[in-house]
């Protein structure tokens, strides 16, 4: 297929929200150009858990993340200071890496003919005018512009310039993500597990994904990491605090030179300014829930499908917002209370307490925050 400068639909980031939605779209019969910043396969801040709702979607889509080499998932602990609390988790999760998942889903794209343009950023985005308000124009760092009645905005956690979100309700927090090599006790004793664990000002978890790595991701309040004075002091802080993580990390090696990451995360955003009929805010970019309930990624296949769905049937881009909005409203008000809850001193001493009390609990909330589609 030759590229096209006026495609039917056009969609912005290759993740997983727009991999699935541009998979869907070309396998639809519909001229599809996805355009992504990064040249190749990367890795990115994430928790890197698949709920059974993401998996499901993946195999929708011809994606078996257990072939990816994916780890089960079937134990939740949670640690703060000395505490430990333990529970079986109510489903059966995965644990794949974004570097190894993103890409899979964007090669399956490409086989169903979508046009995938690499390593190009989106210098802007504006409206036409022109039939009836429902024509866009993306200018891209290359020089070139693509046209197309239709943009699916799949940025992630990066704003595209001109079109940022709102805050959100909770945006105070910085995100670290960083693979670390157990040693083989250790890596025996994380097992199928998502460890979480809460320290002064943030929260984190860690869990095995593929090739028995360790994936530890992490969120901190901006003011306590600005009192620390950065990463190797807040890792510091964290292995003195935790026992738990102190035990998985003291002989551990680091797979990358510094971690991932990122800041001023909106979570609790959950709709869209956006108006027009034909702009399709997708995955983070209408919806950031807190990474503690590893519900992002379903999250993101989900608005994918359902926003794909909603355009091939010729509905409007509001349509689908409300339609999402009320699905996710009940999991994303849950996750952001307990999230803001967590990062501070006294909820933080209180919340292991509590669930040491009622372990049962956890697994409630791990099932309360999940998506909440018709039946």
């Amino acid at each position: 297929m030759t590229h096209s400068s006026t495609p039917d639909c056009l969609v912005l980031g290759g993740g997983l929200a727009g991999a699935m939605a541009a998979l869907r779209l070309a396998a639809s019969g519909r001229i599809t150009v996805l355009v992504e910043k990064e040249k190749a396969a990367h890795h990115k801040v994430c928790g890197e858990f698949l709920s059974p709702e993401a998996v499901s979607y993946l195999h929708q889509s011809g994606v078996d993340p257990i072939e990816l080499g994916a780890a089960p998932i079937q134990t939740l602990r949670l640690s703060a200071g000395d505490r430990i609390v333990e529970t079986k988790l109510p489903f059966t999760a995965l644990s794949l890496s974004r570097h190894i998942l993103d890409e899979a889903l964007l090669s399956r794209a490409e086989e169903e003919g979508c046009i995938v343009r690499r390593g190009i950023a989106i210098d802007k985005l504006a409206n036409s005018g022109q039939n009836s308000g429902q024509y866009w124009i993306s200018q891209l760092s290359t020089g070139e512009s693509i046209s197309a009645p239709a943009v699916f905005l799949a940025t992630g956690k990066h704003d595209l310039r001109g079109w940022s979100r709102p805050r959100g309700v909770q945006s105070d927090l910085v995100g670290f993500k960083l693979h670390w090599r157990l040693a083989p006790s250790q890596t025996a004793a994380l097992g199928n597990a998502m460890d979480l664990f809460l320290f002064r000002g943030g929260y984190g978890g860690l869990s095995l994904v593929e090739n028995q790595i360790a994936n530890l991701c992490l969120v901190v309040r901006k003011p306590v990491l600005r009192k620390l004075g950065g990463w190797p002091t807040l890792l510091s802080a964290i292995l003195a605090e935790n026992r738990r993580v102190r035990h998985f990390l003291g002989d551990a090696q680091p797979l990358w030179h510094r971690p991932l990451a990122v800041s001023t995360i909106p979570y609790g955003h959950l709709g869209s300014q956006f108006s027009s009929p034909t702009l399709w805010p997708l995955g983070d970019q209408i919806a950031v829930i807190p990474s503690f309930t590893g519900d992002g990624m379903s999250i993101a296949l989900h608005s994918a499908a359902l926003a794909t769905a909603a355009h091939l049937a010729s509905a409007s881009a509001p349509d689908y917002q409300r339609q999402l909005v009320s699905q996710l409203r009940s999991g994303m008000s849950l996750a952001t209370a307990l999230s803001r809850a967590i990062v501070h001193p006294i909820p933080r001493q209180a919340i292991p307490f509590a669930l040491s009390v009622f372990p049962q609990l956890m697994s409630w909330i791990a099932s309360a925050t999940r998506i909440q589609t018709p039946s």
